[in-house]
């Protein structure tokens, strides 16, 4: 069994050796320990630390792509070196990297497809009253979207299981915690939680710059998550809301027929009319948007099992070459 640890890095020279500190060297269950540093644009020397600190493998990234593609494009290198597990920390040794063991126990025991790190972010210090509560308000509405119970849904210490790993087609520029862990929830993966405590804060975020644009930028991922996976929903909740709110004018006019047909006449409802009768429309126009949508998401499901399949075909005779 081989577990591969990704590494995504933009300028962590400082904090990489502090990461190594606490790496295990062995873990019960693991055959092979390889660490996958994913370059993304540095412009110190981590790659050079991280070359002294023993790591042979890299993915590069000549400019800064964010961490949502160097998660996609380390979970790609990951399964190209024959990874059986995979386990994703942080260059700022945020998380507990000796808790990797714990990490993946589940996995090994076929307890769990995923396993994701609750940072409990109610007990960090360093977080203030506002960017809690924004965490527990976008895991609330994140968990509503996904169908999961999941405490917090943007921690970056998380493992996968290879076939986990296979089934994921991260597309998102951003919030690459929360696409991943409503595919694996559509997906019927099996996601467990265990509780974790981070490090203390040594540098600030550099994934966004204030809880407002995070969440704005993870509520459009959200809402893409639920669109591909359950448009027809989607479309159809919002096409009975504008069908009821489109009647109303109509039903309000032929109560005015039978109980006050001396007013039911005058023009004064053919304002109402015409706005009820542009609102109907609209709600025809979700309908069918739905059922198109519906059919484009089955469509793509079918693409992503084939786009599963090969998959397995190329990472498989890649995992074969090497043990041989």
């Amino acid at each position: 069994m081989k577990l591969v640890i990704m590494i995504p890095c933009l300028n962590e020279a400082t904090t990489l050796p502090l990461v190594f500190e606490t790496m295990p060297k062995s873990v019960p269950g693991i055959d092979t320990i390889e660490t996958l540093v994913i370059d993304d644009g540095c412009t110190d020397n981590t790659v050079e630390v991280a070359r002294s600190l023993g790591v042979k493998h890299f993915v590069f990234h000549a400019r800064n792509q964010g961490m949502s593609r160097a998660v996609k494009h380390g979970l790609i290198r990951a399964l190209e070196m024959g990874a059986d597990v995979i386990v994703m920390t942080e260059g700022d040794n945020q998380y507990p990297q000796e808790r990797i063991p714990d990490l993946v126990r589940p996995i090994l025991e076929g307890k769990a497809d995923v396993v994701i790190g609750d940072r409990q972010t109610h007990t960090i210090e360093h977080f203030s009253p506002s960017k809690k509560f924004f965490q527990k308000f976008g895991t609330w509405v994140l968990n509503r979207a996904a169908g999961t119970n999941i405490p917090d849904a943007i921690t970056g210490f998380r493992a996968w299981s290879r076939e986990a790993a296979l089934q994921l087609n991260p597309i998102a520029n951003y919030s690459w915690a929360t696409e991943t862990t409503i595919q694996a929830s559509r997906k019927r993966q099996a996601i467990m939680v265990i509780p974790i405590k981070t490090g203390p804060k040594l540098r600030e975020s550099r994934q966004f710059k204030s809880s407002w644009q995070h969440m704005r930028k993870s509520s459009i991922t959200i809402m893409r998550g639920l669109v591909t996976y359950n448009s027809y929903a989607v479309f159809f909740t919002i096409g009975m809301v504008l069908l009821i709110g489109g009647l109303i004018p109509f039903a309000h006019y032929i109560y005015e027929i039978v109980y006050a047909p001396k007013t039911a006449f005058g023009s004064h409802h053919l304002q109402s009319l015409i706005i009820g009768a542009v609102i109907l429309t609209a709600s025809f126009i979700s309908f069918t948007l739905g059922i198109v949508a519906d059919m484009i998401s089955v469509n793509r499901a079918l693409i992503e099992d084939v786009l599963t399949e090969v998959k397995y075909i190329r990472f498989d005779k890649l995992k074969k070459h090497k043990d041989d």
